[in-house]
């Protein structure tokens, strides 16, 4: 078959969808990446998939804005002539379902968090749900990455229940990801925050808090790994962080396309995310035997067991997450290691890669047969 994978991101294919393109070439399908192009299509060419450029303003929230993508997509679908669409966020999601629907194209997304749309004003929630019962209401299959996630689509009478199936995030290869200790020895704590600079990741929350915690300890070191001037409306300034870094509060390591170096040297990894799908950097922290502390919110407590692989704090709230961090690092050692001795263990038997690929390959297989 030929199948496409549509996404706001190359790079969201190559970080996070990788093992699913690998398994789709292995079993004979051809696969072609539809995201706008970035540095990271090379790459995904180089594995066997082939990339075709989709324009489309990642930024722009408003509905009138956004309804060209809805022409962009069926003269792509036309264009590809695909046996399946496979889809990843809001926007693909939305706009790609109308053109499947207006094409005859099988289309199955995957609802990777409720994200900005649900989060923001009450106008933009209302025509959130219009949008999802418009584009996604027929659909057969549509793919969530938590609980809280399916029980809000059912509650607010977006989706139907029978539609609804979950999945364990994109799972996680656990051998790319293989457990490690923490560093041995000594009285520092490191905390590492993996993340977009943006908003709604809860990074001002961490930068305070790490400001909080810093003034009474100073064997808590702070660190913050992930890009700057995201494409996102909630982006975090390079002025907005200078102050952080410039009284010692937080390290910035900047960007970077392997995530496990930094993972080995630190202690927790932390995200006070508002809400989430299932988030990357906790279960890939998770996977290598790294304790977590995230928010008490949908996606985010389903990566954790509170108390045992990690701690949970108040959404919003920089105290609430200055006073996890405090309990953490007052933990022995070997109290430490058995929180990511428990997170790998949860990983092993609910987020396994090979789990979503199997999810997938049924998927398709009863929607094209």
């Amino acid at each position: 078959m030929h199948i496409v994978l549509t996404v706001n991101a190359s790079w969201n294919i190559w970080n996070f969808r990788k093992p699913l393109v690998e398994a789709l070439l292995a079993d004979g399908h051809r696969v072609t990446i539809l995201a706008p192009h970035d540095e990271t299509v090379a790459k995904l060419t180089a594995i066997g998939a082939e990339h075709a450029p989709l324009a489309m303003d990642v930024r722009g929230v408003g509905v009138l804005n956004n309804l060209g993508l809805v022409g962009h997509f069926k003269r792509h679908f036309a264009e590809l002539k695909p046996d399946i669409v496979l889809s990843y966020t809001i926007k693909n999601n939305v706009f790609g379902a109308i053109a499947a629907r207006l094409t005859g194209t099988p289309f199955l997304p995957n609802v990777t968090g409720l994200g900005t749309i649900f989060l923001g004003s009450k106008a933009m929630f209302v025509a959130g749900k219009a949008l999802y019962r418009l584009a996604m209401g027929r659909l057969p299959i549509v793919f969530v990455q938590n609980e809280d996630d399916r029980n809000f689509l059912v509650a607010n009478k977006l989706l139907q229940p029978a539609q609804l199936h979950l999945l364990p995030g994109s799972g996680i290869d656990l051998q790319e990801f293989p457990a490690c200790q923490l560093p041995a020895g000594g009285t520092n704590t490191v905390f590492l925050m993996i993340s977009r600079l943006i908003r709604d990741k809860g990074v001002g929350e961490y930068l305070e808090a790490a400001r909080i915690v810093r003034r009474q300890n100073a064997n808590c070191t702070f660190q913050l790994l992930g890009p700057l001037g995201a494409e996102n409306r909630t982006a975090i300034t390079s002025d907005e962080l200078q102050p952080f870094l410039d009284d010692g509060s937080v390290e910035y390591l900047g960007a970077t396309e392997d995530v496990r170096p930094y993972v080995t040297k630190s202690h927790c990894v932390v995200l006070p995310s508002y809400r989430e799908g299932a988030p990357r950097s906790l279960i890939e922290a998770a996977a290598m035997g790294r304790p977590v502390i995230t928010t008490d919110v949908p996606g985010c407590r389903a990566v954790v067991d509170a108390g045992k692989s990690g701690l949970l704090c108040e959404v919003r709230s920089a105290e609430s997450l200055a006073a996890a961090v405090t309990r953490f690092a007052a933990l022995p050692h070997a109290g430490k290691q058995a929180m990511g001795d428990a997170g790998r263990a949860k990983m092993m038997s609910e987020f396994d890669v090979s789990i979503v690929i199997d999810r997938y390959r049924n998927a398709i297989s009863k929607l094209v047969g």
